[in-house]
């Protein structure tokens, strides 16, 4: 819904010691998917500018270190007024908020449609131009179902090797704070965002080990957003995952 609530006073104080006594930092939250900066629909642009100004507000409220938002769909449109309109609509949402503790994430897409952030370039540029519109410090958050699905192909070595210097020469290594991960059904360049279970998609369990352990990417922190159909699929991921993580490459004898 385009409505929400301000945040409970005692919840709050919960998740703020819940999260001090377990060490849960940095806490990331993600926009409300009906906002969509990069629209010209004058009434779904004026509903996303207000709602995304809410989730400042909210991430704020709640201590969230950071916030992640999504480009948006140009429909009808260029990539650049795509971007043009994203950018401006930032700054509208974000006057005289000033940082205040919360760093705004783009997150890369699968660029299906008419979608926004496909593309390591379109990012930089959300990026560089947002800059002179605001005072929000703003970074970004990878998803490595959206990076396969988009033809970044990081189930190979060769290809996650090529993904990650892309990604520091365009966006910055130091600039990606959060990374989704989220294996893929569907395949390289499908273009299609539909997440599947670690290691039950198109980028596989090695692939996972390779990312997991990767020199610029293991200090990361990595969020699942993997499909839910039992109670516990969340722990079953989360497992896998840490068994990926820990596993030593085994050399095979000469």
């Amino acid at each position: 819904m385009w409505r929400a609530r301000p945040p409970d006073r005692v919840q709050v104080k919960l998740l703020r010691a819940a999260r001090e006594r377990f060490d849960l930092h940095p806490l990331a939250i993600h926009v409300n998917y009906l906002v969509n900066l990069a629209s010209m629909d004058p009434v779904i642009r004026s509903k996303s500018i207000a709602a995304f100004r809410g989730e400042l507000e909210r991430a704020h409220d709640i201590g969230a270190e950071y916030l992640v938002v999504h480009p948006g769909s140009y429909r009808g449109r260029s990539v650049e007024e795509g971007i043009a309109a994203f950018v401006l609509g930032l700054g509208e949402a974000s006057e005289g908020f000033g940082s205040r503790g919360v760093t705004v994430l783009l997150e890369n897409t699968a660029g299906a449609g008419s979608h926004l952030g496909s593309r390591f370039e379109e990012l930089q540029s959300i990026r560089g131009l947002a800059s002179q519109l605001t005072d929000l410090p703003i970074g970004y958050c990878l998803d490595t179902c959206h990076l396969l699905a988009s033809g970044f192909n990081i189930a190979t070595a060769a290809g996650l090797r090529s993904t990650v210097r892309s990604a520091e020469d365009l966006l910055g290594m130091a600039n990606i704070h959060v990374i989704h991960a989220n294996d893929s059904k569907m395949p390289l360049g499908s273009r299609v965002d539909r997440h599947a279970n670690i290691g039950e998609g198109h980028i596989g369990r090695e692939a996972f080990r390779r990312i997991l352990t990767h020199p610029e990417l293991r200090r990361k922190p990595f969020i699942l957003e993997t499909p839910v159909k039992e109670p516990d699929d969340d722990r079953r991921n989360l497992d896998t995952l840490k068994s990926l993580a820990s596993r030593k490459r085994t050399l095979a004898r000469p």
